[in-house]
């Protein structure tokens, strides 16, 4: 059975610290037998301070995490999913509006980048907590669907915020994926309160697994991340959780096989996407 690698991580403000980190999971992914190596959202640069942050954003083909990542994907022979970059977006230029992606890549194992997806549902909230958050000022939404086939199966993409829309995700089953990945820096409070609940229902309404790498504990920028890289089964089953901010979770690999006859066995006993029908607008 193929196996996959989250490489659960509490990503800094150097890019190239974060950078050396991804490259060395990457190689003890492959040692350890995994088809795939899958990486949290913002894994290359997160930062709070947007000004110091705007330093390192640059366009996809600049990227130095990106360029490290794809020279270790080809140097070990594996596939790697980073969860996200802040990249410079499609309209950065003259009459845009200058926001940045925040976009995933896939990435072979020849070093080719195979997917890129941009996160479609901006964070624009304020918790009880105190926090706010206002991702739509810096990041414009992409507006692609996107899925590709790897060594797993079929890949869909999503990234962290787009959990709670289900529709992503429903477009995903009709696209026959076998896995769906949801990288994340959740916060600590929405963490509690949902994320294994998110990850459970997505992977039953798609009959798939989710394999969805998160950022975990106190970072340079002040903030704390909720962790607990999961690997959900599509039955709901939950096969890796690495724990997280509120249980002594910290940063480092972990492992689940991806096991086609299982995904096979759930869609057969419950074959809800084929039972699936298209309901009348209410409007």
């Amino acid at each position: 059975m193929p196996r996959a690698a989250l490489f659960q991580m509490t990503s800094g403000i150097d890019p190239a610290a974060n950078a050396e980190a991804i490259v060395g999971a990457i190689a003890e992914a492959r040692r350890e037998g995994a088809a795939m190596l899958f990486t949290p959202e913002m894994c290359g640069l997160l930062d709070r301070d947007r000004k110091r942050g705007a330093v390192h954003v640059v366009a996809e083909g600049e990227n130095p995490v990106l360029a490290a990542a794809r020279e270790a994907a080809a140097r070990e022979g594996i596939w790697v999913h980073l969860g996200s970059l802040a990249v410079q977006g499609d309209d950065a230029g003259e009459g845009g509006d200058g926001r940045f992606a925040n976009r995933a890549f896939v990435i072979d194992d020849t070093g080719a980048v195979r997917a890129r997806y941009d996160k479609i549902h901006m964070f624009d909230v304020d918790l009880a907590t105190g926090e706010s958050w206002r991702e739509s000022s810096a990041y414009a939404p992409g507006r692609e669907v996107v899925t590709v086939d790897t060594p797993l199966g079929r890949l869909g993409l999503a990234i962290c915020y787009d959990i709670r829309f289900p529709a992503l995700y429903e477009a995903l089953g009709r696209a026959k994926c076998d896995l769906i990945t949801n990288p994340a820096a959740f916060t600590v409070p929405t963490g509690r309160a949902h994320w294994h609940l998110l990850q459970c229902a997505r992977a039953v309404e798609a009959s798939a697994y989710m394999v969805s790498a998160a950022q975990v504990g106190e970072h340079a920028d002040g903030r704390t991340t909720y962790g607990h890289s999961l690997v959900v089964d599509p039955w709901g089953e939950i096969r890796l959780d690495m724990g997280g901010a509120d249980d002594g979770g910290h940063p480092g690999l972990g492992f689940a096989e991806i096991d086609p006859a299982r995904i096979a066995e759930v869609r057969a006993q419950l074959p809800s996407l084929a039972n699936r029908q298209t309901l009348p607008s209410p409007l």
